[in-house]
């Protein structure tokens, strides 16, 4: 008698893509709610906030571009059959998904910059910027920084919804195509 499988056998993601996304998911989840409360902390740890919220951003932003890297190079695994609209959906929540996880931390980074406070990544050096000080550039690129991060939530949510679908209403093995 043998083990049971506790993935059921299914074409998966090339790992490197699985564990990129596992990594960004927890990093959300702590890049975000340090975003979101940053103006609420007091003085005196504001600065931590914000440094852990830009270092582990960017982080996130590298570690998006090379999953975007391993997914051009590594097709995802075919999907099981399933209508059109479903597939559809997928394609455009991911897609979103991608661009607004690339592009926020692009904006938060010039945003910084503009308001005048270069990023020295993880204490190894201050990071180039094309933005130098600019107080009439930093506000916009700020709003722009956080509509993209409220646009990940809803993106994320959306993505959750897609994943519940699939794992509990339908039964498929669209989850364990990233486990």
């Amino acid at each position: 008698m043998g083990v049971p499988h506790l993935i059921p056998t299914v074409d998966r993601y090339h790992p490197a893509a699985r564990i990129m996304h596992w990594t960004v998911a927890v990093l959300l989840f702590v890049v975000f709610p340090f975003g979101a409360v940053i103006k609420f902390v007091k003085e005196d740890v504001k600065l931590t906030f914000y440094a852990i919220h830009e270092n582990l951003g960017f982080l996130i932003l590298w570690l998006m571009l090379a999953r975007l890297t391993i997914r051009l190079l590594r097709p995802p695994p075919p999907e099981p059959p399933m209508p059109k609209v479903f597939t559809r959906a997928a394609d455009v929540t991911h897609k979103a998904l991608y661009a607004a996880l690339i592009l926020q931390p692009i904006f938060g980074f010039l945003a910084t910059n503009a308001f005048g406070f270069p990023l020295n990544w993880f204490g190894l050096g201050v990071l180039w910027s094309p933005v130098g000080k600019d107080p009439e550039l930093a506000p916009l690129l700020m709003t722009v920084h956080v509509a993209l991060g409220w646009s990940i939530l809803v993106l994320f949510v959306m993505h959750m919804g897609g994943v519940i679908f699939h794992h509990v209403l339908r039964r498929d093995p669209t989850l364990y195509r990233m486990i």
